[in-house]
């Protein structure tokens, strides 16, 4: 799990949590083993009649309850929270592409114009794809405001089966340790970033920045064997028109 060292007073994050548990009835054997003759068994299920149709009753109610649950509760939730979400996307995505951002990402963080923003996207609809996207994108809005603090809280929440998106999240909680002067922390994250998914995109970002990071603490053999990986796997990537250039300068380090 992420942790941070402490750098004075901060404001604490917990993520509030809601109890929607769907409990699915669990039955014990109604049916004894009973005595061999048929005459015994159908005075079983004489007497027990009214048990049995009332045992029966309880599952069929379960059984269309939780159907009833999930058809008129979870799946409108779940399309509410998406509604929610696209307007705060929206906001980040402006922020993104804005110079004056700040007011943005703090709008798509706390909502506006009558819509929630991540922070209550989070709360009010845990458990839904949104809020788990939502998670994530809190977490960058934190990173780009340079309160990296509150970025590693959300960036290390966020669990999807994206892995493209593990990928960028892993290595954003690296770049969050990296400002943070915590630079064994940012080595390990980005090197867990670059295992995620092996890809074009992410896995030579990774390798690439563990890399630079790796050679400042003196991890000079490790960060030559990270791009040549590069050099030799991902030739057509960004970061692998950098390589030749650092790698001589390392190898001139450690001759």
């Amino acid at each position: 799990m992420a942790t941070y060292k402490k750098r004075g007073a901060k404001k604490s994050i917990t993520a509030s949590k809601e109890n929607e548990v769907v409990q699915e009835s669990t039955t014990a054997e109604v049916f004894e083993t009973l005595d061999t003759t048929a005459n015994k068994t159908e005075e079983w299920v004489v007497k027990y009649q009214n048990f049995i149709l009332g045992f029966i009753g309880v599952v069929a109610i379960g059984v269309l309850g939780y159907l009833g649950y999930k058809n008129f509760v979870v799946e409108p939730k779940a399309q509410e929270a998406v509604s929610e979400l696209n307007q705060a996307q929206y906001y980040f995505e402006l922020a993104v592409n804005s110079i004056e951002s700040d007011s943005l990402y703090r709008r798509a963080l706390n909502g506006g114009e009558g819509k929630y923003g991540f922070l209550d996207i989070i709360e009010n609809y845990k458990g839904t794809p949104a809020a788990k996207l939502a998670t994530y994108s809190a977490g960058m809005a934190y990173l780009n405001l340079k309160e990296y603090e509150n970025a590693i809280t959300y960036l290390d929440q966020f669990k999807a089966d994206d892995i493209l998106l593990s990928a960028l999240a892993k290595g954003a909680i690296g770049d969050a340790f990296a400002q943070l002067g915590q630079i064994d922390d940012a080595y390990d994250y980005y090197i867990q970033a670059s295992k995620v998914s092996e890809n074009m995109y992410s896995t030579p970002k990774y390798l690439y920045k563990a890399a630079m990071l790796g050679a400042e603490n003196g991890k000079i053999k490790q960060a030559i064997s990270f791009l040549e990986r590069i050099e030799k796997e991902y030739p057509k990537a960004e970061e692998a028109k950098w390589v030749a250039v650092q790698k001589g300068k390392l190898e001139h380090m450690n001759p």
